[in-house]
């Protein structure tokens, strides 16, 4: 008897499983849209689905609905980082990137923070342009620190509940996040706020701005690199003045 009840178990698991990749396929086009606008030369489209998709089924077979998580949250993570793989693996970054990314390192190293692009680019002979491009190029490969907290705090669905104090202490960063934005100029908060709050893609916010998808990567790319500066400086106030 025992012995039925288990396989009726893992056949119901094994459903659920299925249910959740096929009702979440589109998701995956959905992130490589988030991380890639026009397709560069010599990424393979099909190869990036491929990776998330096989990050997709990744998720569904560790996915625990019993821990208040919500498996889009889950398996969007998941899926971002097969496909940031894959894209490591088959679409190295240039040379002249990683040399304009090793000096975008030294003068984050030297330069007084919050640190800007316009200061990076003074400090590189770089033109902003040229600095929010390699600073694209990074975002793509590595999440930044503030995007991280926003993830965890509602731009994107909360994976699961915290304790109290973890809870305020991240609504508090919300705060902080919220009056950070509302310093950008206007497009930069426009493509925030479109990008991260109304979860658009690329080519869809260079409609909505009426823009190129370059010079939308290029706002974000601004926008998410000042705003992680700008909350690490509030946080280290706040742990000098405590």
């Amino acid at each position: 008897m025992s012995g039925n009840i288990q396989a009726y178990q893992r056949q119901a698991d094994q459903q659920r499983r299925d249910e959740l990749i096929v009702s979440h396929l589109p998701l995956v086009k959905h992130v490589i849209g988030r991380l890639i606008g026009d397709t560069p030369p010599g990424v393979d489209v099909e190869n990036l689905e491929s990776a998330g998709v096989l990050g997709l089924v990744e998720a569904a077979s560790k996915f625990d609905p019993t821990r208040n998580a919500q498996f889009k949250t889950f398996a969007y993570l998941r899926i971002r980082g097969a496909i940031v793989d894959e894209m490591r693996r088959n679409s190295p970054l240039p040379q002249h990137v990683h040399t304009r990314l090793a000096a975008v390192r030294r003068a984050c190293r030297t330069l007084p923070h919050p640190i800007t692009v316009e200061a990076i680019a003074a400090a590189t002979g770089m033109t902003e342009d040229e600095v929010t491009d390699t600073l694209a190029a990074e975002r793509v490969a590595k999440t930044t620190s503030w995007e991280q907290t926003a993830d965890a705090n509602g731009m994107e669905p909360a994976v699961a509940a915290e304790e109290p104090s973890v809870e305020m202490e991240r609504w508090e960063t919300i705060q902080q996040l919220t009056d950070a934005i509302e310093g950008l100029d206007s497009k930069e908060r426009i493509a925030v706020t479109l990008y991260y709050r109304e979860d658009l893609r690329l080519k869809e916010i260079a409609e909505v701005m009426k823009l190129s998808v370059s010079r939308v990567s290029r706002l974000l790319s601004k926008a998410t690199f000042e705003l992680g500066e700008r909350l690490k400086a509030l946080k280290a106030g706040a742990v000098v003045a405590g």
